[in-house]
């Protein structure tokens, strides 16, 4: 069976980590989001994956090329945002038979997946606490036969998780017509194969939708929390390692410096010396933790470089980004509400007690810099030194 993989969106809510690079690529663990998709996908026996892209899709075509684990991969263009079931539409010629559907963007089980085809045709649910936030499906003696959007008086708390099995026949049933919207959706569709089939619901175990900051912080939790220690760099015999660690071949940990699992220090980073990081952090690939600075359940990017005598707590630093020395980053409101973050212009909570900052790709902070509990820094901007930043930038 094949797999279709929707990658081709902007990822407006996660700006700006997604101002250079499309959502699925950003990191979860030792790699994309969009490759434990895949992952999941080839773990279930899916024989090709699809991926349909669109925004930055260099990323993904470099990262997984024409085979992918020795399974087959293709790729479908979708150059305007015209929605989940144009995307597949799109995808259609290169489609034999029964086929799945998944978004690049949300985190689930091989072992979901299989229970998907198996139990085809099928819809992914999901159990919410408060299902008038969603899309839920609504059933018909255990058949799902739609999905109402943000219902007043919600039939089930079983929200749409955005993936399906179809049958063949449901090629011919994806030129919908756009929704208020102004997308032509997936859930259209799924209506129409519900008219012909049994569409049977599904309930992930360990679903996750990754479309904001905090989330991708969410999905490093679960991923990172999974690796088992393994210590293949250099680690000094003056440094401390403790529980679930794993410093890849390549990474330096040194004297003085102490990490507390679960934490991943990929190839080339540095951590030290006398560093402390701890509460499930990815330090990503050449990124540097060094003299006297503490991680606390963090994702650093890429060449991201927090060097002398900072606090970094609850963030998501991009790629290539510098703190100045004495950078420290609050994660904490004084009320004890869930700190909140400016999503597509509008304050969004993150449900979060502690969140610390988002910081895009490129930005620097002058030394001495306060960065307040859910500020956001945008690509390539800057502080002065001994600047207090309550408002994002």
């Amino acid at each position: 069976m094949q797999a279709v993989i929707l990658a081709a969106g902007r990822g407006t809510r996660m700006r700006p980590l997604s101002d250079s690079r499309p959502k699925p690529m950003l990191p979860v663990a030792d790699r994309p989001l969009l490759a434990h998709v895949a992952d999941a996908a080839v773990d279930a026996g899916i024989d090709e994956l699809v991926f349909v892209v669109g925004y930055e899709a260099a990323a993904v075509r470099e990262h997984f090329g024409d085979r992918y684990r020795d399974v087959p991969v293709e790729y479908v263009e979708q150059d305007s945002a015209d929605g989940t079931a144009d995307a597949v539409h799109r995808a259609a010629p290169a489609l034999e038979g029964d086929f799945v559907v998944l978004n690049g963007d949300n985190l689930c089980t091989a072992a979901d997946v299989d229970a998907l085809v198996e139990r085809a045709p099928s819809v992914a649910a999901y159990e919410v606490d408060r299902p008038s936030n969603y899309g839920v499906l609504a059933t018909d003696g255990g058949s799902v036969t739609n999905v109402v959007e943000k219902p007043s008086d919600p039939q089930t708390s079983l929200a749409n998780a955005g993936a399906y099995a179809f049958p063949g026949r449901a090629l011919d049933w994806l030129d919908v017509e756009a929704s208020e919207r102004g997308e032509r959706e997936l859930t259209d569709v799924l209506a129409s194969v519900a008219d012909a089939y049994e569409v049977t619901p599904v309930e992930f175990d360990r679903w996750l939708d990754v479309g904001r900051p905090w989330e991708l912080l969410a999905a490093n939790e679960r991923r990172v929390g999974r690796l088992d220690r393994r210590l293949d760099g250099d680690v000094h015999e003056d440094a401390t390692v403790r529980g679930d660690v794993v410093v890849e071949a390549g990474a330096t940990v040194d004297a003085g410096s102490v990490i507390e699992g679960p934490a991943l220090v990929r190839e080339g980073a540095s951590v030290g010396p006398n560093a402390y990081v701890r509460g499930t952090t990815l330090v990503g690939p050449g990124a540097e933790v060094g003299h006297g600075v503490e991680v606390k359940n963090s994702v650093l990017m890429a060449g991201a470089s927090v060097s002398h005598l900072s606090y970094v707590g609850d963030s998501v630093l991009g790629r290539d980004v510098n703190f100045g020395a004495g950078t420290n980053v609050a994660n904490l409101r004084h009320d004890d509400q869930p700190v909140r973050v400016r999503v597509k212009g509008e304050s969004v909570s993150t449900g979060r007690r502690k969140f610390g900052v988002v910081v895009g790709d490129g930005a620097k902070t002058g030394i001495n810099t306060s960065l307040n509990a859910g500020v956001t820094l945008s690509e390539g901007a800057t502080t002065t030194p001994g600047e207090t930043v309550t408002r994002d930038r």
